[in-house]
């Protein structure tokens, strides 16, 4: 293949795992969308869009493997290639995330404490999400760093959130006519869901750290 066409062969690889991440970014605020609005048919819509998640990543999986194959790259290339194939391996689960936020969030418990915030916590994810999808996009590696950094708060959201639901459990139980079924059951689904959003964190800043890795060679954020 010759030079010229290799290089639009990575510029759309590039744009297109863009286009996936623009895909799973919906998909993640229509399940936090579903919970503000207590939505059973958007939940049930995010549900319906996964396949769609899971065929774009097959089909770049398949793209990074051929170039893989038959361009053999290398240095530079060779980790761009590598850290998109890593970073749709990445969306692709948070895609999965998104489908289990949307069955969480509409089932979950219409009292909780003010503390468990929900929303707050997921738009704290979805936006570290967003911020390594940009730096990816840009090659930027102060925006990698800073995405990791942030990622504590978003771990201090979900501490907190999972301490109140907790403390809620306990107070309830101590209650008259506690029901102790439906209250295990709601609490069990809040507590999925803090540590789904976490999760969805966590993937966004693997996205950066493999980003990071791409433009500098440095695997400072991989561990």
């Amino acid at each position: 293949m010759p030079r010229e066409q290799y290089q639009d062969s990575l510029d759309e690889l590039r744009a297109d795992v863009l286009a996936m991440g623009d895909q799973v970014i919906g998909q993640v605020e229509r399940s936090l969308d579903a919970v503000e609005r207590r939505d059973e048919s958007l939940a049930q819509d995010v549900v319906d869009r996964d396949a769609a998640v899971n065929e774009t990543y097959l089909r770049l999986e398949d793209r990074c493997v051929d170039l893989f194959a038959l361009q053999q790259p290398v240095a530079g290339d060779l980790r761009f290639v590598t850290a998109s194939f890593k970073i749709i391996t990445d969306l692709e689960r948070i895609g999965d995330l998104a489908v289990n936020l949307a069955d969480y969030l509409r089932t979950a418990t219409q009292t909780l404490s003010p503390e468990v915030q929900l929303g707050v916590i997921g738009e704290a994810a979805r936006d570290l999400l967003e911020r390594s999808l940009a730096a990816y996009e840009a090659e930027d590696a102060a925006a990698c760093r800073a995405v990791a950094t942030d990622d504590d708060e978003v771990d201090a959201l979900c501490q907190r959130a999972s301490e109140s639901v907790t403390r809620d459990l306990i107070a309830e139980s101590d209650g008259d006519g506690w029901e102790v079924e439906r209250v295990l059951d709601d609490v069990s689904r809040v507590l999925l869901t803090v540590r789904d959003l976490e999760r969805v964190a966590d993937h966004a800043v693997n996205i950066a750290a493999r980003t990071l890795y791409m433009i500098e060679n440095d695997p400072e954020l991989l561990y």
